[in-house]
């Protein structure tokens, strides 16, 4: 069992940045694959990055390429997203999710935290 708990959200300004952190408790943290989703309001949730056990492979969406990088830490049993020149359309409730037996980016993933809301203003 894993839980989740997404931090760093906030109100930022278009151009601007923030990094979200995402903390794990359990002692096999570094045996999940982990993965940053976001849902924005009156939208279905969608796949923004994911990282494999060992950090080695990385994978983003096609939105976010070139601005948002994943990385984690296993020793702190956390993941983080650095999110630079953020957009208005950027604004969602960011989820982080861990999976015990990863198959693809996408998912599927079997843990999911409670989110953390970004919001961009123009």
């Amino acid at each position: 069992q894993v839980q989740l708990v997404e931090s760093g959200g906030g109100l930022v300004q278009a151009g601007g940045s923030l990094r979200l952190s995402c903390a794990a408790s359990g002692r096999t943290f570094s045996s999940y694959a982990t993965a940053w989703f976001r849902q924005a309001l009156g939208k279905e949730r969608e796949f923004v990055a994911a990282i494999r056990r060992s950090g080695g492979s990385t994978y983003y969406a096609d939105s976010v390429k070139g601005r948002f990088t994943i990385s984690r830490h296993n020793a702190k049993n956390t993941v983080y997203l650095q999110m630079n020149n953020l957009k208005p359309e950027d604004t969602a409730v960011y989820y982080c999710a861990a999976a015990a037996n990863y198959l693809y980016p996408t998912g599927p993933y079997d843990y999911w935290g409670q989110g953390t809301q970004v919001t961009v203003s123009s």
